[in-house]
């Protein structure tokens, strides 16, 4: 997330009356309302089309899907922190809340203070995180064949030959190996600083390519296992170079 640029936020919410007034508000302190969605399968199209900051999601959604499983599928494909909104919520309700590991609890009635504080706390975490790492808290860990990356609230491990390419998504990484992909807090920038570069080429501002793992180059796109990644200009004559010396 770029530091001037307001922070997105998408609002689902199936009582008009609230979103409406919540959107006002968000708008009011100066966040950019990405839309409003009534129902989960909505939110999750708008999640994967619009890519916002923060979600603000109501957790008694009706319909198929309630905010708590909307949310379990949008974690699936990307890693946007959740901002549960929420009456009476019962212990067991809370319980499944928890597993989708959201950044706060907001209760309705809404309460504009406690709605501007827990915002601004969210985009200080987003903002601590954005870089890749904490302290204490290392996304990436790089050693000679592998690599470690936070994943599920575990380090697990990665053979650096098993990643095909790797895709910016903001400030955010997907890892893609040939079974599964996974995201990471990390720039793409990073990434390029961090792996060899006897493997891992820059072919795009928002690809990265494990060079044996290539199939098909073509004039200005590239293929990996049927997945064809664009080729920016510029890369195209040291990818061939690189080619030349395997």
């Amino acid at each position: 997330m770029n530091m001037v640029d307001k922070t997105k936020v998408l609002v689902v919410e199936d009582d008009m009356i609230i979103a409406a007034n919540i959107s006002l508000q968000l708008t009011n302190l100066d966040y950019e309302v990405t839309g409003i969605e009534t129902r989960g399968e909505e939110a999750l199209v708008h999640a994967r089309e619009n890519r916002p900051d923060i979600i603000l999601m109501d957790i008694n959604l009706k319909g198929k899907l309630d905010g708590i499983e909307t949310a379990k599928q949008i974690h699936t494909i990307m890693h946007i922190p959740i901002i549960y909104l929420t009456a009476n919520t019962d212990e067991a309700t809370f319980n499944r809340a928890k597993e989708t590991h959201p950044f706060a609890f907001i209760s309705k009635p809404l309460n504009i203070i406690q709605l501007q504080r827990t915002f601004e706390l969210a985009v200080q975490q987003i903002k601590l995180k954005s870089g890749g790492q904490t302290a204490d808290n290392p996304t990436l860990k790089v050693l000679d064949d592998r690599i470690f990356i936070r994943h599920m609230g575990k380090m697990i491990k990665l053979l650096l030959a098993d990643i095909h390419y790797i895709e910016a998504d903001r400030n955010y990484c997907k890892i893609i190996t040939g079974s599964q992909h996974y995201l990471l807090t990390t720039t793409l920038k990073t990434m390029e600083e961090k792996l060899p570069a006897s493997l891992f080429l820059r072919v795009h501002r928002s690809y990265m390519v494990n060079i044996a793992k290539l199939d098909v180059v073509a004039e200005g796109h590239l293929e990996i296992n049927r997945k064809v990644i664009p080729m920016g200009k510029s890369h195209r004559e040291p990818l061939l170079n690189r080619i030349q010396k395997i």
